[in-house]
């Protein structure tokens, strides 16, 4: 089979940065699932495992981990999948990825694609949808139903990106807090109200912005960008006890003190955390399966902005040169090899 992998160069830029190689097809495993891929979504943790995070970084790599695709053959200890089931799923980050035309992954870590999803629509969703997912059910502990959290406000912090997009429709959708996304271009800025935030308001002055639009603090805070970057707006915008959630780590110094006076709780969400140390994994399969139901429904929305063209080396890095350079909203997919 033809796959898509790194130079093995983290300095090289992304239009230089990948090659088609060419693989035997893998041999599913007792609990694998071998998918012929159809669709593949990028993800900003591509570009930095690309660039030598988590993976050794003079190594060739297939990234990869937001797919939409057909079940060719399962495993022995199998069950609930066959031969021919649409299926979604982001995998595991220690496996070889999705810029391929077959890959392996545990079946407790997929789902049967969403019915009234194209296959472009469904790969640009599991990865960010199990983020916000486990973000706000199981960190922040949102309960789920119309009249849950009917007088408490969530700010979500970079609302037009990929996890923000997803995470503004679940919480809009399937609880009955108000919805507050940061954006600051117009294109951006209507994303998120299409996405189904109650307020839009500027990240770049915060705090401020907040306060004029009547937010003088929060319940609870996904941030979806660089802790260091709002640090001092999360202290200051979380109410006493509140929660902040986060999924971008900093380079920056922040002092983790300044929350105690509020007794405020703070977690980190890593999607990849589950399948890296084998904790509860049937739990992601469980959520995109979960979703599915909401998408078929009507009670959820593809985040697809723009389809890149086919899986090529060149489209690959054009993808994550876009990603780099900071300004998408939604998500960028490519579709199955030429």
């Amino acid at each position: 089979m033809k796959a898509i992998a790194t130079a093995g160069r983290p300095e090289a830029a992304p239009e230089h940065a990948f090659q088609i190689i060419e693989r035997e097809t893998p041999q599913p495993g007792e609990w694998d699932l071998l998918v012929r891929i159809k669709a593949v979504s990028v993800n900003p943790v591509d570009t930095k495992i690309r660039q030598g995070a988590i993976l050794p970084n003079d190594q060739q790599h297939v990234l990869g981990w937001d797919v939409a695709g057909q079940v060719e053959t399962v495993g022995d200890k199998v069950t609930g999948f066959a031969k021919g089931d649409q299926v979604y799923y982001s995998g595991e980050v220690e496996r070889p990825g999705c810029n391929a035309q077959y890959q392996l992954v545990d079946a407790r870590l997929a789902a049967k694609a969403p019915q009234k999803l194209k296959p472009e629509e469904a790969a640009a969703m599991p990865l960010t949808a199990l983020t916000a997912w486990e973000a706000l059910f199981d960190k922040l502990k949102l309960s789920q139903g119309d009249d849950t959290h009917r007088d408490e406000t969530l700010l979500i912090i970079n609302g037009a990106g990929g996890v923000g997009s997803i995470a503004t429709q679940l919480a809009r959708q399937l609880t009955g807090i108000k919805v507050i996304a940061t954006a600051s271009r117009e294109a951006s800025i209507e994303w998120c109200r299409t996405m189904g935030a109650h307020e839009v308001v500027n990240h770049h002055d915060l705090i401020d912005t907040m306060q004029s639009a009547g937010y003088p603090e929060v319940d609870y805070i996904f941030n979806c960008a660089d802790i260091g970057d709002h640090w001092d707006n999360m202290n200051a915008l979380i109410r006493p006890l509140g929660h902040i959630v986060a999924i971008a780590e900093t380079k920056k110094t922040v002092d983790l003190n300044q929350l105690q006076g509020k007794a405020v709780t703070f977690s980190w969400e890593f999607m990849f955390a589950r399948s890296l140390h084998g904790y509860h994994i049937e739990h992601q399969g469980q959520a995109l399966e979960k979703m599915a139901a909401h998408f078929d429904a009507g009670h959820l929305s593809s985040t697809l902005s723009e389809v890149i063209g086919p899986l090529t080396p060149e489209n690959l890095g054009h993808a994550h040169r876009k990603l780099e350079e900071g300004h998408v909203t939604g998500k960028l997919v490519l579709t199955a090899m030429p």
